[in-house]
């Protein structure tokens, strides 16, 4: 394995041993994050180790932009949020890799980014009977708009 920390999470969910992963689509992996206090935060981790857009082929950017809405809207779809954040940062892990969070005017500090809140208020790991009904939610939406 290398130092990136995502080609080592898409690392394991080739063996199986990744419990927050859910669906493959054909340019990356949808997962759980691994804290649930924007219920339905959800990771789209892109197949191939790139660490910006722009590397990526036009016709593969397309559909990798394209599968990415699909999964935000079936976060959307499941989790009824006033708003959706999506953040493409790259700054700590630089392969690409998008964080869908669903977002609600009751949220901490909710015209901020989840960045600017202490991590103890956003750090709540989820059951595992939590965690699937998490993935189920969001796998029936999924395949609904798919």
């Amino acid at each position: 394995m290398n130092n990136c920390l995502v080609c080592n999470r898409i690392h394991l969910i080739l063996n199986n041993e990744n419990p927050l992963f859910f669906t493959e689509l054909k340019t990356g992996y949808v997962v759980l994050c691994d804290y649930q206090s924007y219920w339905g935060y959800t990771l789209f981790l892109a197949k191939h180790h790139a660490t910006e857009l722009h590397e990526l082929e036009v016709d593969y950017k397309i559909l990798y932009l394209t599968e990415m809405s699909l999964v935000a809207e079936a976060v959307y779809r499941s989790f009824n949020p006033d708003k959706i954040n999506y953040e493409l940062l790259g700054n700590t892990d630089s392969h690409l890799h998008w964080h869908i969070i669903p977002r609600r005017k009751i949220d901490i500090l909710y015209k901020k980014s989840i960045w600017e809140i202490p991590q103890e208020a956003r750090s709540y790991k989820p059951t595992p009977h939590e965690i699937q009904q998490l993935k189920a939610k969001l796998l029936s939406n999924l395949k609904l708009i798919k």
